[in-house]
């Protein structure tokens, strides 16, 4: 081969090479892009897995009859029955499962068993290139707040805070789960008509943004974490259970002095559940949510269908989304599946 044709062979094979880079650049997404996983089917298979506390086997068989009477096959995680101390297994075990469901193309949703704690601990464990590289419906609520948030953040996948395997999975709940994670809808949440849920507003008016939020104190224990997402116009959603007044109170600042509550640009508290006014003199639970929030005077209110509570909404963290404070609203202003 003459010296001309080498180099022309060459330089031929770096051209090609560069424009084949340069096609896969054009048809890579972008590492800020959001990205929508596809949405459950009728005969679809999900996994569950147990990130946190211990979970029976009578709760595997509760929830595998709820899945079913939704046209979904059930997948046990390897390790799901484990127990080490009041864990799920070890760290390595439970992040194992997560990063085995999101790989396994038999799978096509991934529910958490239940609460509790534990999911902090294996954050640094799970591949969030792998997991973007395999986007599906991730749900629960509670300890489940690291995973949504965290897969949100680092793999840039929305995520949904709604019920856990052990849920009750009733009427009220299905008729937001199912239009959200079947169908694709972009829907409007709001509390039924009943005094019991009646909401209690804190600022009125509207705010666009990205929805992001879940349990207070899982929240608040992230925070200085690689593992939660910028905050700028976001509207924030927190909800937690069996915490004194004071306690809320103590969180709230935490935020505050972290810098996240100035920079939302709306907030909704949904249920507190048995949280506690606390010995006296004290605070109601409304007037510390209204010392905190009013002053940043963006939309806000306390009472929505969110948290530890039998009747819930099905919240997509990362989709866009319009809140009204007056009526107690959260309209999705896109499908957060594909």
């Amino acid at each position: 081969m003459n010296i001309n044709r080498r180099q022309f062979l060459t330089t031929s094979g770096i051209t090609a090479l560069a424009t084949i880079l340069s096609t896969q650049k054009v048809k890579a997404i972008p590492p800020q892009t959001i990205i929508k996983p596809l949405r459950l089917r009728v005969g679809d298979t999900v996994g569950l897995v147990a990130p946190a506390s211990i979970v029976d086997k009578s709760d595997i068989e509760t929830a595998r009859q709820t899945l079913m009477k939704l046209g979904l096959k059930v997948k046990l995680g390897k390790y799901v029955l484990e127990r080490y101390g009041y864990l799920a297994g070890r760290d390595s075990e439970r992040a194992f499962d997560i990063n085995a469901m999101f790989t396994d193309k038999s799978i096509q949703g991934i529910i958490g068993m239940r609460g509790g704690w534990g999911c902090n601990r294996i954050l640094p464990l799970l591949d969030y290139n792998n997991i973007r590289s395999n986007p599906k419906i991730i749900i629960g609520y509670s300890d489940i707040t690291s995973l949504l948030l965290a897969i949100g953040a680092r793999s840039r996948i929305i995520t949904f805070h709604g019920p856990v395997a052990t849920s009750t999975w009733n009427d009220f709940t299905l008729s937001y789960l199912k239009p959200i994670l079947f169908d694709g809808t972009a829907v409007t949440m709001q509390n039924p008509t009943t005094e019991a849920a009646q909401i209690q507003l804190i600022t009125p008016g509207k705010a666009k943004g990205k929805l992001i939020g879940g349990n207070l104190s899982v929240l608040c224990a992230m925070i200085g974490s690689a593992y939660l997402p910028s905050w700028n116009r976001q509207i924030l959603f927190v909800e937690d259970i069996g915490e004194d007044v004071y306690r809320v109170d103590r969180m709230l600042t935490q935020l505050n002095n972290a810098g996240i509550l100035n920079r939302i640009s709306g907030f909704i508290f949904g249920q507190c559940t048995n949280c506690k006014p606390g010995e006296a003199p004290t605070f109601a639970l409304i007037q510390v949510l209204k010392d905190h929030i009013q002053p940043l005077g963006i939309p806000a209110w306390y009472g929505s269908m969110i948290g530890h509570i039998k009747d819930k909404f099905t919240l997509p963290i990362g989709a866009e989304v319009e809140i009204d404070a007056s009526l107690g609203t959260i309209k999705m202003l896109e499908g957060a599946v594909l």
